[in-house]
C-alpha cells in the first residue's frame, strides 16, 4: 500500500474525530474516511517507521502499548485475557511500570480497579487516549523527521 505525503498530512483534524479526547462526535463523523496514521500503523513499514521515530525520541512506550492492546484484542479465553492484561498492566499501567504511558489518574484508576477481572476491553480507553497523544503529538513531528524523508523515499523507489 502506498501512501502519499498528503494522504499522510491531511487534515490533523479529521484523525481526532470520535476517536480522542479531544473532540467528540457523531457515529457517522466517526466513519468518514480513513485517518492517516491508521493507514501508516497499518503496515509494516509505516509501522517500523513510526515506531523508529518514537524511539529515537524515546516514547516508543505509546506505540508498544499500543501494539500490545491490539494483541491483547486476540485472546480468546478467560486465562489469556487475564494473563495478556496482567502483563500489560505491569508493563504500562501500574504507577513505576518500566514502560509506564502517559494516561490521566481517573483512567488509569479504573483499569487498576477491574484488572482483578479484566475484560477485553479493559484498555480500549487508555488505548484510545494513547494513540490520541501520538496522533496529536508525535505524529506531526513525524512527519517532519529524516525517518519519514527516508520511508517516503523507500514507499516511492518499492512502486516504482
Amino acid at each position: 500500500m502506498e501512501i502519499s505525503k498528503t494522504a499522510l498530512a491531511k487534515d490533523l483534524n479529521a484523525i481526532f474525530k470520535g476517536r480522542c479526547c479531544f473532540h467528540r462526535s457523531s457515529s457517522s463523523e466517526e466513519t468518514e474516511g480513513t485517518d492517516s496514521i491508521d493507514n501508516l500503523l497499518a503496515t509494516k513499514d509505516g509501522l517500523a517507521a513510526f515506531r523508529a521515530f518514537l524511539q529515537s525520541e524515546f516514547s516508543d512506550e505509546n506505540i508498544e502499548f499500543w501494539l500490545a492492546c491490539e494483541e491483547f484484542k486476540k485472546a480468546k479465553t478467560s486465562a489469556q485475557i487475564a494473563s495478556k492484561a496482567n502483563k500489560i498492566y505491569c508493563d504500562y499501567i501500574q504507577t513505576e511500570a518500566p514502560k509506564e504511558i502517559n494516561i490521566d489518574h481517573k483512567t488509569r484508576d479504573n483499569i487498576t480497579k477491574n484488572i482483578s477481572q479484566p475484560t477485553i476491553t479493559c484498555f480500549d480507553e487508555a488505548q484510545r487516549n494513547i494513540l490520541c497523544l501520538m496522533t496529536k503529538d508525535s505524529y506531526p513531528r513525524f512527519l517532519k523527521s529524516d525517518v519519514y524523508k527516508e520511508f517516503m523515499k523507500k514507499q516511492q523507489n518499492t512502486s516504482h
